[in-house]
């Protein structure tokens, strides 16, 4: 089969490999769509750590089911399909009490690190055991069911906050996730929703999709102008995207006395951090990792059109074009978001 394989970093490859030899519990999926995550574009230069070559990556995908193992029930050849990112045990401590995003014997497609190796879904198929496998709602195309993950990545963030009804919220980060965050507060309830970024066109687009206010970090007071907009007391909630000290330090300083600030961002592996201002004001911090069962309600989500995926996807091209559109990422063209890779096309 094909697949796109980073070789060495910053080196993509499209050639042939091995089709995936499917154990009994596991189904071969015929890749149709498989989105390029910001966290594939920064694992290319090597600087996360975490796709170490050679790889496969990709982990943002649908498609059709291909082949079953022997054991493998409910799940029939034909099947249009999504997939978890994560390939959770379902036995560990974590995954006993549902908390799979936290199993002790966690892996993530496309990901290669020092424990482990799993191929991902930049290929034409994708071996991936059945109990992460989720039915594609039939008026969702192959792409849409590809920005599950991010989605549910997004509502799993905010699902760790205690959001009251009109609520402010301030979303630092108006990348691929912290525009589906700034949805899902929308859904959630809140009154007043802020991003920041220091990116006018993607702050233009999370007004589009439910922000208020859009405030440039780079050129405003962003702490001034959430306490001018909250009668000045700052904002209940902060949700960090970003990953870096500061975009940290913008959410903490937004925030009012004993608010909430949920970190989903993870590019830098540490940060300073400012502990007095949390400490004597009182903040409560929590890390979101993944998604935990958010799925099937995304999925409906963006079937019924609750969720606006369409908005975010800029380009869809051949798995074989994938090596330049990872590059012109890389590079951060202007106006580029998402880009979602078809094997066979």
């Amino acid at each position: 089969m094909k697949a796109l394989v980073l070789e060495e970093y910053k080196h993509l490859v499209y050639r042939d490999v091995p089709e995936p030899v499917i154990g009994p519990q596991e189904v071969l999926v015929q890749v149709k769509a498989c989105g390029i995550c910001g966290s594939d574009v920064h694992g290319l230069d090597g600087s996360t750590g975490r796709r170490i070559p050679p790889l496969i990556m990709g982990h943002e995908a649908s498609g059709v089911i291909a082949q079953t193992g022997p054991a493998v029930a409910g799940w029939q050849v034909g099947d249009r399909v999504t997939f978890d990112s994560t390939i959770y045990c379902g036995h560990c401590y974590y995954c006993r009490r549902g908390l799979i995003n936290l199993c002790d014997n966690r892996r993530v497609l496309g990901v290669s690190c020092e424990d482990y190796r799993q191929n991902g879904a930049f290929a034409e198929y994708v071996a991936v055991p059945q109990h992460i496998l989720y039915r594609l709602p039939a008026n969702l195309s192959f792409v849409q069911a590809a920005l599950v993950e991010p989605v549910s990545i997004a509502f799993h963030g905010v699902s760790l906050a205690k959001i009251m009804l009109d609520d402010t919220a301030v979303v630092v980060g108006a990348g691929m996730v912290g525009l589906f965050v700034v949805q899902a507060l929308r859904a959630a309830g809140c009154g007043q929703v802020i991003a920041v970024d220091v990116d006018r066109g993607r702050l233009e687009l999370a007004r589009k999709l439910g922000a208020d206010i859009g405030l440039r970090s780079d050129t405003q007071d962003v702490a001034a102008e959430v306490a001018r907009l909250s009668g000045g007391r700052g904002a209940d909630l902060a949700f960090e995207v970003v990953g870096i000290t500061p975009a940290v330090k913008t959410a903490i300083s937004s925030l009012r006395k004993g608010g909430s600030l949920v970190l989903i961002g993870n590019v830098a592996p540490q940060i300073e951090f400012p502990l007095q201002a949390v400490v004597t004001r009182q903040i409560a911090l929590s890390g979101s990792c993944a998604s935990c069962g958010e799925y099937p309600a995304c999925l409906d989500m963006i079937a019924r059109g609750k969720i606006d995926v369409d908005a975010l996807v800029s380009a869809v091209a051949p798995l074989g074009e994938g090596a330049a559109w990872f590059d012109r990422l890389y590079r951060r063209e202007p106006g580029l978001m998402k880009v979602v890779l078809q094997p066979g096309v």
